[in-house]
């Protein structure tokens, strides 16, 4: 792991030291969110599956339904029947934040004249697989707006989980054993100074030594 390029002084390790405690805290921070970020994903990768279940069984009674109107009804009168529908939905899209994560909610709500009536058309000219179809699109359509709802949270999570796993390895495997060696390096640095600082004392106090001896040794010496 190459070093950081900086010089080796004790300012510069007591800096680096400093970012390594932010980056050990910031890793332990990233790594909890990442962890609670995958337990909300794994509940609404299970709800979805759920509601995804739901929603493909109703639709699917409701196009056999379909389908066999359609073969006893005539084509123009199948038209006519779901020409003008009675009722309409209005969607209101909606954010709110899960681990500083945007995730969206849907609200709708129906118009209509009478909303216990779904039906556009009279009972007389149309089949009665015709009604069951429709019955079984409105009881669906709650579960489909959930599910869209669950399946775009889903998503975004799993943006936001891949974002914060290559910050954790990032700081992990990259910034971290960097500064770690960054500040071995310049202990190790400051140490080799030390050492030749106390080195070259102790040659000093040896010259000393030596020059204070041959002083004494002049002075026992008779003129």
């Amino acid at each position: 792991m190459a070093v950081l390029n900086v010089n080796p002084t004790r300012m510069e390790m007591t800096k680096l030291k400093k970012r390594l405690a932010v980056a050990r805290r910031g890793h332990k921070l990233l790594k909890d969110k990442r962890d609670e970020l995958m337990k909300i994903f794994l509940d609404v990768v299970k709800k979805n599956k759920e509601l995804r279940e739901q929603v493909e069984e109703l639709l699917t009674q409701s196009y056999e339904s379909f389908l066999v109107a359609r073969a006893v009804m005539s084509s123009e009168v199948l038209e006519e029947a779901l020409m003008f529908p009675k009722q309409s939905v209005e969607l209101n899209v909606d954010t709110t934040n899960l681990m500083s994560v945007s995730v969206p909610k849907f609200k709708y709500s129906e118009t209509s004249v009478d909303s216990d009536n779904i039906f556009p058309y009279g009972f007389a000219t149309t089949s009665s697989d015709l009604d069951y179809s429709m019955q079984i699109l409105a009881s669906a359509l709650p579960l489909m707006l959930e599910l869209a709802e669950s399946e775009k949270t889903a998503q975004l999570l799993a943006q936001e989980i891949e974002k914060t796993r290559r910050r954790v390895n990032a700081l992990e495997y990259v910034l971290i054993p960097q500064l770690e060696e960054t500040i071995k390096y310049i202990t190790m640095k400051l140490e080799e100074n030390e050492r030749g600082n106390i080195t070259r004392l102790m040659k000093v106090k040896d010259m000393m030594l030596e020059q204070t001896y041959k002083y004494r040794e002049r002075l026992k010496t008779p003129q």
